[in-house]
């Protein structure tokens, strides 16, 4: 039932279609060259960078063609978002993610497959099942889009094994056109897009990555959380600072609070409600930054972002660039800043024997595995089991990084599949008899109500455990989704229900029976070859950090097979060559008044002081400083420094 041979849409209706829905009158860079690419049924690879309005380029030419456009793409926060902004444009649109019950998958492709829909939003993990193989050929589908189309290639920086059944689904499809879209993918990368995906000919359109407004910077220091106070101090406006790992998260933020700099932390390992509420202050300017594992960034659109930190250095350019890509949407001027010291060089060596572990050390983890889930040799084909990695390494004595590292080289080399935390959605049981629920008092109105919606909006809650969603129990009863949680876990505590919160867990999936390890197998390809491109981008990623000369927008272009022969004129480098200092320091008079706000508390000493005034430096300090003491606005007592009182 795929669609064939729909005649292609003229460029007035494409522009028809962009001034119904979205206001504009006009197309963007290469936008309107893709949309007639893809809708006149060829497939197409679109690069475009950060923030270069990717969406338009699938979802103009699916509106101006008859049936569905399916939408692949791994970002549940892109998926509710756009889902969400298509509906408010009075345009059907779906999508499919974990945390979704069996249920809800099988009502949403019923309905795309009847209810005239346009767009049907899916994650890659789900193209391979059964039910979704049988389903999506009764669909009208359209066309297909892939996004972040670079975790398909092997030879990328995110590969994702789930991205190559999406060769499968052509296959299912063979009319359909696809187009791929990515931010980010270097020439070698950008023909193996296009093989994976089983392109007809190679058809590219590439959007300039430059980004006029940007200026890159790298600072060297070995005081990072100093320099970062200094620089958001020096620079109004929102912000994002990027850190390696989730504890750090916490600890800038907590720093940045005690500077009065209003901030929040943000990593995979926070619950979808918490990540939402922080999201949502960081994007209305309640918090002024966020601190974030590269977790936060994704789908996530604001466009007066003034400042990109990176406080650890990502381990590729392709990681780099889409990160720092976020500031500065609008076109307005903005910053995207790395703080380097001598220790990330080291740092970054490091990761390369924790992305490859030894093949010995890979093996014993996968025989380790076995003992753990007791799997007999020759069993496993098909069996999925629940992946605790904190106990799995304390049984076995393991860290989880290598672990890691282990479990994704062993599912790359097709021995089992590894999924990251996926989502389970919530579940209830009453545990009551319905008799005994009516007669229950004193659980208050808002409980009362609560169980009542429930009990209207799901059925067999008495006899077995059913998926609930907290978020619509909170539009429907008017309680927030923290007051829903809760009401149900008081409920839990009374033992009228039995509830079981969502929770986030990784799976092991065998794709084949347990073999002996002297048979295990990892070839070059997934092994050899993807660690020597792995430390060429790490190697590659230190190069334009440790870079003093050239042009750091330049270098980043060159990386993606873009030539450009102007400087940016905004980088540290090209300032440099000009003579021009990165920022003013401040004037005696500024200098005066932050003096004297720093000593107007309890006592510090001249060294605190200095460190605390990042803004300027030492001999600028002291001389304001004496001029203070001199005039007794600032007094020392045993070294100390307090203002006089008034």
């Amino acid at each position: 039932m795929s669609s064939t041979g729909t005649q292609p849409s003229s460029a007035s209706t494409y522009l028809q279609i962009l001034k119904q829905y979205w206001g504009y009158d006009a197309f963007r860079g290469i936008q309107e060259e893709i949309i007639g690419s893809i809708g006149s049924g060829k497939d197409t690879l679109g690069l475009m960078p950060t923030g270069g309005g990717k969406s338009i380029t699938f979802q103009v030419p699916a509106l101006a063609r008859d049936g569905l456009c399916l939408v692949i793409t791994p970002l549940i926060a892109l998926m509710k978002d756009q889902v969400q902004n298509l509906k408010k444009r009075g345009i059907r649109a779906l999508a499919i993610h974990s945390g979704m019950s069996r249920q809800e998958i099988l009502n949403t492709l019923d309905n795309c497959i009847f209810g005239n829909y346009k767009f049907l939003y899916i994650s890659p993990e789900r193209l391979g099942t059964e039910i979704f193989r049988i389903k999506v050929q009764k669909m009208n589908v359209s066309m297909i889009t892939v996004d972040e189309s670079h975790c398909i290639s092997q030879w990328g920086y995110d590969f994702r094994p789930a991205y190559l059944k999406i060769a499968e689904i052509r296959d299912l499809l063979p009319d359909v056109p696809v187009l791929a879209l990515t931010a980010t993918a270097t020439p070698e990368v950008v023909k193996d897009i296009q093989l994976r995906l089983h392109f007809r000919r190679e058809n590219v359109f590439r959007m300039s990555f430059e980004r006029t407004n940007l200026a890159y910077i790298v600072r060297r220091t070995e005081n990072k959380p100093a320099e970062l106070l200094h620089i958001l101090r020096r620079l109004e406006g929102s912000a994002i600072v990027y850190v390696r790992n989730r504890r750090r998260t916490k600890e800038v933020t907590e720093l940045l609070n005690q500077e009065h700099i209003t901030a929040d932390f943000y990593h995979a390992g926070l619950d979808d409600a918490t990540k939402d509420i922080r999201q949502q202050r960081w994007q209305t300017g309640e918090s002024r930054v966020i601190v974030a594992t590269n977790a936060f960034g994704m789908g996530i659109d604001k466009p007066d972002v003034r400042l990109v930190v990176h406080l650890d250095l990502p381990d590729s350019i392709e990681a780099y660039f889409q990160e720092a890509g976020r500031a500065g949407r609008d076109g307005q001027k903005a910053y995207a800043v790395i703080l380097y010291s001598e220790t990330d060089k080291t740092t970054l060596h490091k990761r390369i024997p924790d992305t490859f572990p030894e093949k010995d050390y890979i093996k014993e983890v996968y025989e380790h595995l076995q003992y753990y889930y007791q799997m007999a040799m020759g069993d496993g084909m098909g069996c999925i089991r629940e992946f605790n990695i904190e106990d799995f390494c304390r049984k076995f004595k393991h860290f989880p990084v290598p672990v890691d590292s282990a479990l994704k080289i062993l599912t790359q080399a097709g021995y089992l599949e590894y999924t990251d935390e996926q989502d389970n959605a919530s579940r209830l049981l009453f545990t009551v008899r319905k008799d005994e629920l009516y007669k229950l008092k004193g659980l208050g109105e808002d409980t009362d109500k609560l169980i009542q919606i429930i009990l209207r909006s799901y059925t067999g809650l008495f006899t077995d455990y059913a998926f609930i969603n907290e978020e619509s129990l909170s539009v429907r009863t008017g309680m927030t989704r923290v007051q829903v949680y809760n009401s149900l876990v008081q409920l839990a505590r009374l033992h009228i229900v039995s509830y079981i919160p969502r929770k986030k867990t990784p799976y092991i999936i065998y794709t084949r029976e347990r073999v002996e390890t002297k048979h295990l197998l990892i070839p070059p390809s997934v092994y050899e070859e993807r660690k020597e491109r792995y430390v060429r981008r790490i190697e590659a990623m230190l190069d334009y950090a440790t870079n003093e000369s050239a042009c750091r927008s330049r270098k980043l272009l060159y990386y993606f097979g873009e030539k450009n022969n102007h400087e940016c004129g905004l980088c540290d480098t090209c300032l440099g060559r000009q003579g021009k200092p990165l920022e003013q320091s401040p004037s005696d008079d500024e200098l005066r008044n932050e003096i004297l706000k720093q000593v107007s508390g309890e006592p510090i000493s001249p060294g605190t002081l200095a460190e605390r005034i990042t803004t300027a430096d030492k001999d600028a300090i002291c001389k304001v400083l004496g001029k203070l003491l001199d005039e007794r606005a600032v007094i020392a007592t045993n070294g100390m420094l307090q203002a006089a009182q008034k």
